[in-house]
């Protein structure tokens, strides 16, 4: 029996609420113990995440491994105790039952979307994270008509024509020509929609997870650790691999793959590119000069440049666990968890996820203050609408499209007037 014990980290992690939505949208499918003191964790003596904690059919604490570990490690010592305890027969193998929530289907057509892409036109590309599939969505004010569906709500790893296709869980998404790239992010993979032919094939990612420290070479022979968003700058794609703490470089004409930025350590340290330590970067941005990123466990917003040689800083967030929800100054501003960032006149417009905002960074004030959301999960639009973790935002045309993950829609905010409206979304 498996027993998840869910001790947050951010403040918004110890809400029992975020919680439920977390494991509906993971399909979790095990119990979740909600300990926001930290008792259990303090009663096995955890000082990482993850551990795992192994109890004996007596209820006795046996060992425990922090980090990662696989279910083939795992399971020679799982045989060793039930053979000791058949031994002396104390197995009981009577079925254990757990009735898990099934996420009923949410009243509009999207399910936790992840990311959103605006192009500068009509056209807007949503990754409907939780039914596998992206959808290209031609937009006339606040209507959305769904153009084109590729993939479809069963999660899976295959290329083919749109209707044949699979994903799985896919989020960040790059148009280059007639070539939308998609970060498949739990098939571990970067997938590419040739709009023309209606064709997808994989450019990079073996579909499975890479468990050490990846080492570049052809794309689609590399194995790739949850690319979480991606962004084509200069004939390459910017891979954020939130999984192994780096941004990676996929060059679109060789089809290579190779590490950009990051030494593969989780904390918050600058440096050279290839020295510095990031955790998570899950969003990506640009301005042409550098490349922006949301660092989602640092809490911080960060750039590196694009060039060979070149540097990692930091615009605003100090540290592992400095978040909460302040406006102001470099030396005061504190972000919760952002997951995405757009660039517009200057600005970096982030989806401030865990504090259910979106937040203004000045790259070159290095201050960030509110721009919309009142910090409260909900879902109202108006002058003073309300998001539950919002996770993507893009600019176009003075708009920002915002994926509202927990609300299950597309929001459409006036930058001038910073009135916010929902996407109503036809023909699906």
């Amino acid at each position: 029996m498996v027993v998840g014990v869910h001790s947050g980290k951010f403040t918004a992690e110890r809400v029992t609420e975020n919680i439920r939505q977390a494991v509906l949208r993971l399909e979790v499918d095990h119990p979740v113990v909600n300990d926001r003191h930290f008792r259990i964790w303090r009663a096995y003596a955890v000082n990482a995440w993850p551990t795992l904690a192994l109890i004996d059919p007596d209820g006795r604490h046996v060992g425990s491994h922090a980090g990662e570990i696989t279910a083939t490690l795992l399971a020679s010592t799982i045989g060793a105790i039930v053979a000791d305890f058949d031994s002396m027969g104390k197995m009981d193998r009577t079925k254990l039952h757990f009735q898990s929530e099934v996420v009923s289907q949410p009243r509009g057509p999207l399910a936790f979307p992840g990311k959103v892409l605006a192009t500068g036109g009509s056209r807007l590309f949503v990754s409907d994270s939780n039914h596998n599939r992206v959808l290209s969505i031609r937009v006339d004010g606040l209507r959305g008509q769904v153009e084109e569906v590729i993939g479809g709500v069963a999660a899976g790893f295959a290329d083919g024509e749109f209707g044949e296709a699979a994903f799985h869980r896919p989020q960040g998404l790059a148009l280059v020509g007639d070539v939308l790239y998609v970060a498949d992010t739990e098939n571990h993979a970067i997938r590419a929609i040739d709009l023309r032919s209606g064709i997808v094939s994989t450019v990079a990612g073996t579909g499975e997870q890479s468990r050490g420290m990846i080492r570049g070479g052809l794309g689609n022979t590399t194995a790739l650790n949850s690319p979480w968003d991606i962004i084509s700058h200069g004939g390459y794609l910017y891979v954020a691999m939130a999984g192994s703490h780096q941004i990676w470089r996929l060059d679109l004409a060789s089809g290579e793959i190779r590490l950009h930025a990051g030494a593969g350590y989780e904390s918050l340290a600058d440096g050279p590119l290839t020295g510095a330590f990031l955790a998570q970067p899950s969003g990506l941005a640009t301005d042409g000069r550098y490349l922006y990123f949301a660092d989602s466990e640092s809490s911080a917003i960060r750039w590196a440049d694009f060039g060979a040689g070149g540097d990692v800083r930091t615009v605003v967030g100090t540290g592992l666990f400095d978040f909460g929800d302040v406006d102001g100054g470099v030396d005061s501003v504190r972000l919760q968890h952002p997951l995405g960032l757009t660039w517009y006149a200057g600005k970096l417009y982030v989806a401030d996820t865990y504090n259910n905002k979106l937040k203004v960074v000045d790259p070159a004030n290095r201050t960030a203050t509110t721009f919309l959301g009142t910090g409260d999960a909900g879902d109202r639009d108006g002058d003073r609408a309300t998001f539950d973790e919002p996770a993507g935002v893009s600019e176009s045309q003075g708009k920002l499209y915002i994926a509202d993950t927990n609300n299950h829609k597309i929001r459409v905010a006036e930058i001038a007037t910073r009135s916010v409206r929902s996407l109503s979304i036809q023909g699906i």
